[in-house]
C-alpha cells in the first residue's frame, strides 16, 4: 500500500506525461506481481465489486473522527469528495502496517457476506495503520470511485518500458476477459498462452478530430469517407465456434445483444469485425438514447427486443480466417468485409456505406446533411492505411458537424471534486416555458479555470438555498450550451433528454430573460 501511495504522490504532483510513465514504470518494477495486476485493474476500471456501503463509512468515519454526523456532513459537501474527507477527518494513525495492495482488496471481497460489526472492525483496524495518503486510496476501494488520472494508454506505455515488451503486444493483451483473482502477472503480460486470444479483442484505432480546413489533409481521391455513427463503438469475435462481443470500453457485452447470436449459425468461424453498435428500426438508425435504455441493464427484457433492436454497422474486418489483418490496406480489409457481409445477409450486419465525391466541397455539402442520416458527421480514412493501435494523428479523421447550441440560465451549482473541491463546476441549466424556467441539462466543462473561479465567488454570495451538496442560486447568468444531440425524454421535467452538454461560453452580453424557450429548444429535435 505504501508503494502505491508514494505512486499516487508521484503522479498528483505532475500533469507531464512523461513524469507520470516514469512514476508508473518505476513502481511496476518495484511492487509484488500480485499488488501490480490489481493496480492495473483499479486503474483499467477493473475495480472489485463494493462490499460496504458508503452510508455506512460517513457514519463509522464520523465516529471515529468524534465528529456529529451534520458536521461530517458539512465537511464533506466542502471537500466534495467522500474518501478525501474521510482521510482529513480521522485521527493520527497509531500505528503502520506494510501489508501489500492486493492484502486490503482481497481482504476487503471476502467481507461479503460478513456481518456490519465485522465490516467495522476490519475499516477501523485498516484506518489506524494507514497515513493520510494510504487512506485516501483505501477509502476509494471501498467507495468504488478510484480514479487517479492515468489513461489506459499511459498504463501501457508504462508496462511496455518496465517488461520490455512492444506497446502493441501489452495492449493486446490487457484487453479480454482477465481477472486480477484468477490471472497471473506475469503469466498475463509476459508469457503467450494460445487459449487466451479466443476471445481476446485487437486494441481499438481511434480518429482524431479534424481540426483544421479538410483540403489540408490531401487530395480527396485518396481518401474513404464513411458516416459518423452515434452509438457504441465495438469488436464482434467468432472464434472455434464462440461469439464475444466487446464495447470499446472493455466491456465484454456479449449477453447485452442477444440479437449478435445469429452469428454462431454462420459457417464462416475466426474472424473480427469493428463497428458501430446501434439501434436500428424501420430501416434507419435510432437516437442513442434508445440504446441507453439498454446499456445500463443486465437483462434485457422481450420489450427492448422489440422496441431497441440493435445492429452492426461494420466498417472493418480485423480478422479473417484467423490471420490478422490489420497491417493489409483498410481497402483491402473492407474488400473482404464486403463480401462477408452480402454473402452472411444478416439484418443484424449491415455494411457502412462508403460516400461517393469528387471534391472537398461535394463531401462539404455530404458532412451537412449528417444529422438527417442520424449520424454526427463523417469518417475519414486514408486508403493506404493500415490498423493502428489507440489515438493516432494523420490517416483516420473524425469530421463531426458543429453542435447544436441553446442558451440556458443556470439555476443550480455544485462543488467539484478532486482538485476542484472548492470550487462550483457542476452546474444545472433551465429554459423558460412560458414565465416558468424548467430545468433540463447538466454540464461541468467548457469553462476556463479562470471563469469557474469568478462564478464560484459569485455562487458563494448568491446562494438561495441548499439542497445536500446542491446550492440554487439567483437565475440571472446566461451560458451558451452545446450538445451533440437531442431526444425526448420521459425520464426528464423538461421532456428531452440532451447529448454531450457542455458549457460554450458563458453569455454576460444577455440577460436571463432573454434566454431561449423550451419550444426552441424542442425544434432541434429531428
Amino acid at each position: 500500500m505504501k508503494k502505491l501511495a508514494s505512486l499516487f504522490r508521484e503522479i498528483d504532483r505532475t500533469t507531464k506525461t512523461n513524469a507520470k510513465v516514469k512514476a508508473l514504470v518505476s513502481y511496476f518494477k518495484e511492487a509484488d506481481d500480485r499488488s501490480k495486476l490489481w493496480t492495473i485493474a483499479l486503474f483499467t476500471h477493473r475495480r472489485p465489486k463494493r462490499t460496504i456501503s458508503t452510508a455506512k463509512m460517513r457514519e463509522w468515519a464520523a465516529e471515529k473522527s468524534a465528529l456529529p454526523l451534520w458536521l461530517f456532513e458539512e465537511s464533506y459537501h466542502i471537500v466534495g469528495d467522500l474518501a478525501e474527507t474521510i482521510a482529513l477527518l480521522l485521527p493520527t494513525p497509531v500505528q503502520s502496517s506494510d501489508k501489500h495492495l492486493y492484502h486490503y482488496i482481497e481482504e476487503m471481497m471476502g467481507l461479503k457476506n460478513a456481518e456490519e460489526e465485522t465490516k467495522k472492525e476490519w475499516i477501523y483496524k485498516s484506518w489506524e495503520e494507514l497515513n493520510t495518503d494510504e487512506r485516501f486510496l483505501f477509502n476509494k476501494l471501498i467507495t468504488g470511485g478510484f480514479r487517479i488520472g492515468v489513461s489506459q494508454k499511459l498504463i501501457t506505455r508504462a508496462l511496455s518500458q518496465a517488461l520490455d515488451i512492444e506497446e502493441a503486444t501489452i495492449a493486446h493483451r490487457l484487453m479480454g476477459n482477465w481477472s486480477p483473482v484468477e490471472d497471473d502477472f506475469q503469466k498475463l503480460l509476459t508469457e503467450e498462452n494460445e487459449g487466451d486470444h479466443l476471445s481476446r479483442p485487437y486494441p481499438f484505432y481511434l480518429a482524431y478530430a479534424l481540426d483544421n480546413e479538410v483540403e489540408e489533409i490531401g487530395t480527396p481521391s485518396d481518401w474513404l469517407a464513411e458516416w459518423k455513427w452515434d452509438g457504441i463503438r465495438g469488436q464482434i469475435i467468432k472464434r472455434s465456434g464462440e461469439l464475444y462481443v466487446w464495447s470499446r470500453g472493455e466491456e465484454l457485452v456479449t449477453d447485452k445483444f442477444p440479437e449478435f447470436r445469429v452469428f454462431k449459425d454462420i459457417k464462416e468461424d475466426n474472424w473480427v469485425i469493428d463497428g458501430e453498435i446501434i439501434c436500428f428500426k424501420e430501416n434507419q438508425p435510432m437516437p442513442f438514447n434508445i440504446l441507453q435504455t439498454r446499456i445500463g441493464r443486465k437483462n434485457v427484457a422481450k420489450k427492448h427486443l422489440i422496441d431497441a433492436p440493435v445492429v452492426i454497422i461494420a466498417y472493418d474486418l480485423l480478422e479473417w480466417n484467423g490471420v490478422d489483418l490489420r497491417n493489409q490496406a483498410i481497402t483491402e480489409r473492407r474488400k473482404i468485409l464486403r463480401s462477408f457481409v452480402e454473402s452472411i445477409s444478416l439484418k443484424q450486419c449491415i455494411l457502412s456505406p462508403e460516400l461517393d465525391f469528387e471534391t472537398w466541397g461535394e463531401l462539404s455539402e455530404i458532412r451537412a446533411q449528417s444529422r438527417a442520416h442520424y449520424a454526427e458527421g463523417l469518417m475519414l480514412k486514408w486508403k493506404e492505411g493500415n490498423y493502428k493501435v489507440g489515438r493516432k494523428k494523420g490517416e483516420w479523421w473524425k469530421w463531426k458537424v458543429d453542435p447544436m447550441t441553446i442558451d440556458a440560465v443556470m439555476i443550480y451549482a455544485q462543488r467539484g471534486h478532486g482538485r476542484r473541491a472548492n470550487l462550483y463546476t457542476d452546474f444545472t441549466f433551465a429554459v423558460w416555458d412560458g414565465d416558468k424556467l424548467v430545468p433540463f441539462a447538466k454540464a461541468y466543462s467548457g469553462l476556463t479555470d479562470k471563469e469557474f473561479e469568478e462564478i464560484s465567488r459569485w455562487v458563494r454570495k448568491n446562494t438561495i438555498e441548499r439542497f445536500g451538496p446542491v446550492c440554487s442560486v439567483h437565475p440571472v447568468h446566461v451560458f451558451e450550451l452545446a450538445f451533440e444531440g437531442i431526444a425526448y425524454s420521459r425520464r426528464h421535467k423538461s421532456g428531452v433528454a440532451l447529448r454531450f452538454p457542455r458549457m460554450k461560453r458563458w453569455r454576460k452580453d444577455k440577460p436571463a430573460a432573454e434566454a431561449d424557450t423550451l419550444e426552441n429548444l424542442k425544434k432541434h429535435i429531428n
